[in-house]
């Protein structure tokens, strides 16, 4: 029996293709994820994050600076409102101006926040926010004494 007698050229011209269409697959999978990657999110949460970076140990002296104030803030949603606390480190009312913005965590989209007082160190904001969820409440004190950043993660009803 010859060996040539049971060939046939024929029979296994397909398995090229079989790798010219598993690297094809490969392609269109890894566009579509570049094209996803460059879409989403990007990951910065902080305008200029590279000077910010440079400039860290101002970062650090601000921080300390605010924890030397000792103001304790609370936040929280009651009802259709978002209601602040401040107390000092004695636990009493901090007096001032409080604005800021409630933002979901990994989205650009900002609702902003018009705080009206509520009694002396409370002060409330009227809103309703289009998803429940986690929200991050970011605000500003301006007080007597200096400004506090309060940088708070919340659920919405």
């Amino acid at each position: 029996m010859n060996v040539s007698e049971n060939f046939d050229p024929r029979r296994g011209r397909w398995i090229p293709w079989v790798f010219v269409g598993l690297m094809g697959l490969v392609v269109v999978v890894n566009g579509v994820m570049v094209i996803l990657a460059l879409s989403t999110f990007t990951g910065i949460t902080t305008p200029r994050p590279y000077d910010r970076g440079r400039t860290y140990n101002d970062v650090l002296e601000e921080a300390a600076r605010q924890e030397a104030l000792g103001w304790q803030p609370q936040v929280e949603f009651v009802g259709r409102e978002l209601r602040v606390r401040v107390r000092d480190a004695a636990g009493a009312p901090v007096q001032g101006r409080l604005g800021g913005v409630l933002q979901r965590p990994l989205a650009r989209d900002a609702l902003p926040l018009e705080f009206r007082p509520a009694g002396l160190g409370v002060w409330v904001a009227e809103i309703t926010p289009p998803l429940p969820g986690q929200w991050e409440a970011r605000l500003i004190l301006h007080g007597r004494e200096g400004a506090l950043e309060i940088r708070q993660r919340i659920m919405a009803p």
